[in-house]
C-alpha cells in the first residue's frame, strides 16, 4: 500500500519554484532515502507533506486520503528542520507540553513510551539546553512520536551529529521500523549512512524527481564492473558473445561495455586482441551511493 504518493506536486515561492512536478511514491513499511542537494526541494517536500505548506499545484495522498484530510494527518509524525524546543525545561517537561496541544488522552504514558523507544530516561530532570547535539535530536523524534504515529518524515536527523550519535540515531530508526512497524521518509546528505538503512530511494534535483529505485536496484546498479571500450564495439560484443557466453555484460548506448561477472581482463583483452580489436580503455570501477547520486546530476529530472 502507498502511504505517501504525490501527483505533479508543486509548490512556488513568488517566481521561483521549490518543488515541481513531483511525483513521489512511498510504500508501507519503507525507509525511503530522499537525496538531494541543498536548495534541491526536500524540506519543501516535507513540508507539503505535513501541512506546513500548501501547494501551488498538484495533489498528494496519506494512506490512500486527501493531503487535508485530518485524519490522514494525525497518522504523521515529522521532525523538519530544528525541533522547536523549549531550553529551560527537561526533555519530558517539553513532550507534555506537546502532548497537551495534540489533546492526548495519556500524555504521561505516551511522551514516557516516546522518550524510551528513542533512548532517552523519562525521569531525566536536567533542561535541554544541557543536552548534547544527539540527545536534542533524539528528543525532536520523540516529539514526532507523540501520537504513535504510523510514518515519520524526518529532514536531516543525524545533521551535525559526531560519529556516535549519528550510530545511535541509525540504530533508532531500525528498531522503529522494524519493531513498530513505522514507514520513514528521511531526507539526508550523509549517503554513506543513509545506504546503511534505506530501503527505497528517491532522488530529486531543482525540485523534480530524478529517479525512484529500491535498495536491491540500486545495489544492482552500483555493482563493480569492468569498464571496456573497444574500436569496433559491436565487433567487440559478438567476441564476448561467442567466447564468453556465461559472462554477465551490458553495452551503454555511447558504446561502452560494462562487465558485472569477474573475469580476469587479461582474458578478455587476448580474445579481442586476437578478433583484431583494439582496446581503448579496460578498467575497474566501484561505484556506491554517492557516486551514483553525483551521476544522476547529470540526468534529466523526470516530468
Amino acid at each position: 500500500m502507498a502511504v505517501i504518493q504525490t501527483v505533479n506536486l508543486s509548490k512556488r515561492y513568488r517566481d521561483k519554484w521549490a518543488v515541481r512536478e513531483l511525483n513521489l511514491c512511498v510504500e508501507q513499511g519503507d525507509i525511503y532515502g530522499f537525496i538531494g542537494q541543498n536548495g534541491a526541494g526536500k524540506s519543501t517536500t516535507l513540508k507539503l507533506l505535513c501541512g506546513l505548506a500548501s501547494p501551488t499545484e498538484g495533489e498528494a495522498r496519506l494512506f490512500g486520503r486527501p493531503l487535508q484530510d485530518p485524519d490522514a494527518h494525525r497518522r504523521v509524525g515529522a521532525l523538519i528542520e530544528q525541533p522547536g524546543l523549549y531550553p529551560d525545561l527537561s526533555g519530558k517537561e517539553n513532550l507534555m507540553l506537546y502532548a497537551a496541544l495534540l489533546g492526548l488522552d495519556t500524555p504521561s504514558r505516551q511522551t514516557d513510551e516516546a522518550l524510551a523507544a528513542v533512548g532517552l530516561a523519562p525521569g531525566e530532570k536536567k533542561p535541554v539546553k544541557q543536552y548534547s547535539m544527539g540527545m536534542k535530536q533524539r528528543l525532536g523524534v520523540a516529539l514526532a512520536l507523540l501520537g504513535s504515529p504510523d510514518l515519520l518524515l524526518l529532514d536531516e536527523p543525524i545533521n551535525g551529529l559526531d560519529p556516535e550519535g549519528i550510530r545511535e540515531m541509525r540504530e533508532m530508526l531500525l528498531r522503529l521500523n522494524r519493531e513498530r512497524g513505522v514507514t520513514l521518509l528521511i531526507s539526508s546528505h550523509i549517503l554513506g549512512e543513509l545506504s546503511k538503512i534505506a530501503t527505497r530511494y528517491g532522488i530529486i534535483r531543482e525540485g523534480r524527481m530524478v529517479e525512484q529505485l529500491t535498495a536491491a536496484e540500486l545495489a544492482q546498479k552500483c555493482a563493480d564492473y569492468l569498464l571496456l571500450r573497444a574500436s569496433q564495439p559491436q565487433k567487440a560484443a559478438a567476441v564476448l558473445e561467442r567466447d564468453l557466453p556465461s559472462l554477465r555484460w551490458e553495452m551503454r548506448p555511447e558504446g561502452e561495455m560494462r562487465i558485472y561477472d569477474a573475469v580476469d581482463p587479461k582474458i578478455v583483452g587476448e580474445k579481442l586482441a586476437r578478433a583484431g580489436i583494439a582496446v581503448e580503455e579496460m578498467s575497474l570501477h566501484r561505484q556506491d551511493l554517492e557516486s551514483y547520486f553525483l551521476a544522476m546530476q547529470d540526468k534529466p529530472a523526470q516530468k
